[in-house]
């Protein structure tokens, strides 16, 4: 069973940056695609970024394309979120999640295709 601990999050104001981690344990890191996803007050959990498992591969939210970047580094067993241009309605609690099977593709954007997910981090922006 994979476990999954997000860091970084934090206070920010507009336009300013955060980086979140989220460090995996319990299973092979490499040959899983990653996911971040946030759910904001009274709103239902969206899709943020997803990297294939390969790495060579990202995939991101109309709302968050062109300001946020994910990364991987497999040697670290971590995934990263880099917030660049943060606006108020990008606070929330952020998660990192893992897939389910190793080395699958497609449906990146679906929480269902998900099985591991990580406590959440809180990124809130100010105006």
């Amino acid at each position: 069973q994979v476990q999954l601990v997000e860091s970084g999050g934090g206070l920010v104001q507009a336009g300013g940056s955060l980086r979140l981690s989220c460090a995996a344990s319990g299973r092979t890191f490499s040959g899983y695609t990653m996911g971040w996803f946030r759910q904001a007050p009274g709103k239902d959990r969206e899709f943020v970024a997803a990297i294939h498992w390969s790495g060579t591969n990202q995939y991101y939210a109309d709302s968050v394309k062109g300001r946020f970047t994910i990364s991987r580094d497999n040697a670290k067993n971590t995934v990263y979120l880099q917030m660049n241009s943060l606006k108020p309605e990008d606070t929330a609690v952020y998660y990192c999640a893992s897939r389910s099977s190793p080395y699958s593709l497609g449906g990146y954007r679906a929480q269902e295709m998900y099985s591991y997910w990580g406590q959440g981090t809180q990124v809130t922006v100010s105006s």
